[in-house]
């Protein structure tokens, strides 16, 4: 795609009723001087009132309100460009909310199928009787009979609902905007914005929600008029993003993925899980994990998706499809044989019905299509939101598009990586934290320290463990991820850590669930997270135990994968707070209020906070200097505890791998990084180098390396 402008680097906000337009607009001067080139906003329509997150839009023809409406977008459009900065918006087109607030389904409600807006929503009228089922009653409660519609048992929606909806969310129904009236309407506003130049991107949510992702993006392109555009498509394994597709790249989860396992040491890999089956006696694969995950998902929460897939095809064979699907959904008949074949081996006595729906899935266009909206959500709350909270042999590893079964990285896989992003997607986007991240950065920079300490962890576990068992110690699986958790975010409130544990074990589904609570479960839980914490002796122990393990090899994870994320390939992102350091768990922990005065200061020093060092001066130097980051990535001969590239010729990136090794084997010793001829400056701490790194990276474990232009 071509484009007036590409970012150089954006910044992440949350928007909501207490962080609004105006709030965004005061910040504004601060960002500017941060060094990005765009602000990054969540939703910015009208959703449902309150809202936490904007994705539940309601009106599409209107400026959220809640956020300051007109004035408040206006106010922010000046500041940003007071500062010569752009905009980036996310957009919501695959669903929005219900029952209430949304005027065009209320429409519905009141004339069934004859609505003029009946052909916005994804609603199969043959099932109930021409009726939309409304799966919003309290249990037990007696049907509502309506003309057009029926309210029931909220339990009946995962088995009889009959339309499409947002993973298992009954509130948020699909809408079809592979219609060219539909894509109008609820795009007309933010095309005016586009037009005007008060938005120069956009980034895409759930695209596999789509009947046709590429004919999507094809009308928006048209619409937009090529601007910045990216997808938050979550790309497994080997996975590449369709070349077809008229954007610029993913939304990250594929960077923060290959930037995670590289500082992974793969060493750690045996040990990590001997102890782990040692710990928890459990020795399932994670693939197994996820099969399991993802046939419980089918059998609690679609029903009524498999029974719409199944009404003219075998539904095992079906489940068994989906089931080992090894994406999140098929473009054009991929990964349908892989699937296939793995589905057999299982249940070699469907293979008949196995062929024959794959057959289907190549014949009939609208089956097909059905059968990738639902892979995605299978796969999404399968893997996502069951297994990831299932397997905790090392809870760095369990991000959004990251594999918990691949165990770390080696340079060379890195590096192919960014050169494949530099020749097929240079201006897509990279993350190392987003809203939907199971951890920040910063927790995972500390995990991924344990894969270079397995027995010194291990002795730590058994011994915490131990000291713990008067208080109830939970099951084996939970109390794992309870000690890597607390030592991730360490220190946490009992508050956080409570509300962290009760969604996890929620999400795991083991021994309590969102459907079917398991209180005595969950107060047992809470009461010892508490003893735990209330244990000063334990916590001034386990406070040591960091010092001495932890701290210094995760700010140098830290600090490197900050510096790599924001000078590889792609336009990098910062997500809200994320300058300094920050232990955040996934949401709504995530999205609490940022103290950006505190940042402010800091940036009057920022040598005193060595991430915001980093940030700013990387962040500033892509924005000085785009033809060099949107120039070639060449990766130096280097040693195994560094990474490091030259961008463009004139830029060098170097950071710290496996710091624990490195200081275990003794240090850089007479290490040297082959330089390319000229004189070479670090802008973080203004000092020249020979490519000593002994001397490079002391004191911080990263540099940031500039070609004297006069050599």
């Amino acid at each position: 795609m071509t484009h007036a402008r590409v970012p150089t680097g954006t910044y992440r906000l949350q928007l909501r009723r207490e962080f609004g337009f105006h709030d965004a607009a005061a910040i504004v001067p601060y960002l500017a001087d941060l060094g990005v080139s765009h602000v990054y906003c969540s939703p910015i329509l009208t959703a449902v009132p309150g809202s936490a997150h904007g994705y539940d839009v309601v009106d599409h023809s209107r400026l959220n309100d809640d956020l300051g409406g007109v004035a408040g977008w206006r106010a922010l459009v000046d500041a940003c460009r007071a500062h010569g900065l752009g905009i980036v918006v996310d957009i919501v087109p695959n669903h929005m909310s219900i029952p209430e607030h949304n005027d065009a389904f209320a429409d519905v409600l009141a004339n069934g199928s004859a609505s003029s807006y009946a052909s916005w929503f994804d609603i199969d009228w043959s099932q109930h009787g021409g009726r939309v089922l409304l799966p919003f009653l309290p249990a037990g409660e007696p049907d509502e009979e309506h003309e057009y519609y029926v309210c029931t048992d909220w339990r009946r929606g995962n088995t009889e609902l009959n339309y499409r909806r947002f993973f298992d969310v009954t509130s948020l129904i699909g809408l079809r905007v592979e219609d060219a009236d539909v894509f109008t309407a609820t795009h007309e506003l933010i095309g005016e914005l586009v037009q005007a130049g008060d938005i120069e991107g956009l980034r895409v949510d759930h695209p596999d929600g789509l009947a046709d992702p590429r004919g999507y993006l094809e009308s928006l392109e048209k619409l937009s008029g090529g601007v910045w555009t990216v997808v938050e498509k979550i790309l497994e394994g080997d996975e590449q993003l369709p070349s077809t597709w008229a954007c610029d790249g993913t939304t990250g989860y594929d960077a923060i993925g290959a930037i995670t396992r590289v500082l992974v040491d793969p060493a750690g890999a045996e040990p990590l899980t001997d102890f782990y089956a040692e710990f928890t006696g459990s020795r399932e694969s994670f693939h197994e994990i996820v099969v399991a995950s993802k046939r419980q998902a089918i059998d609690e929460l679609f029903g009524a998706e498999i029974a719409r897939l199944a009404r003219d095809h075998p539904r095992d064979a079906i489940v068994e499809l989906l089931v080992h699907f090894p994406v999140y959904r098929t473009y054009d008949g991929e990964y349908v044989d892989e699937a296939a074949q793995a589905a057999k081996q299982v249940r070699p006595d469907l293979s008949e019905d196995i062929d024959a729906v794959t057959r289907a899935l190549r014949t009939d266009e609208a089956f097909a299509t059905r059968f990738a909206q639902t892979s995605g959500p299978v796969t999404a709350k399968g893997v996502e939101d069951t297994a990831f909270y299932r397997y905790s042999r090392l809870l760095a590893l369990n991000e959004v598009g990251g594999d918990p079964g691949r165990f770390g990285a080696s340079v060379d896989d890195f590096h192919a990586f960014c050169t494949r992003i530099a020749g097929s997607w240079p201006a897509t986007m990279t993350a190392l934290s987003t809203h939907d991240t199971k951890r920040s950065e910063d927790v995972r920079a500390r995990l991924a320290v344990l894969a270079e300490i397995p027995a010194d962890w291990a002795a730590a576990v058994r011994d915490w463990g131990e000291r713990t068992a008067p208080y109830g110690r939970p099951d084996r699986e939970t109390e794992y991820l309870f000690w890597q958790t607390l030592v991730g975010a360490f220190p946490i409130s009992a508050d956080r850590l409570e509300d962290y544990l009760r969604k996890a074990v929620r999400e795991a589904k083991r021994y309590t669930t969102w459907l079917d609570p398991d209180d005595e479960y969950e107060r047992r839980l809470s009461a010892y997270a508490r003893e735990v914490l209330g244990d000063d002796a334990l916590m001034a122990a386990i406070s040591d135990w960091i010092d001495t393990h932890v701290t210094d090899a995760a700010t140098s994870n830290s600090l490197a994968q900050k510096l790599i994320q924001l000078t590889m390939p792609g336009v990098p992102d910062v997500y809200q707070g994320q300058e300094l350091p920050d232990f955040s768990l996934v949401d709504p922990d995530n999205r609490r209020p940022v103290d950006y005065d505190a940042r402010r200061r800091a940036l009057d020093t920022p040598a005193s906070e060595p991430k915001l060092l980093v940030t700013t001066r990387a962040l500033r130097l892509r924005r000085e200097r785009p033809e060099t980051f949107a120039g070639s990535y060449e990766p130096p001969p280097e040693s195994e505890h560094a990474v490091a590239f030259v961008r463009g010729g004139e830029v060098i990136t170097v950071a710290t791998r496996l710091p624990v090794g490195l200081r275990k084997n003794g240090g850089w010793g007479d290490a040297r990084l082959n330089l390319p001829p000229g004189r070479w400056r670090d802008v973080l701490t203004d000092r020249s180098t020979d490519g000593d790194l002994a001397d490079l990276l002391d004191p911080l474990p990263v540099a940031l390396l500039v070609k004297d232009t006069n050599s």
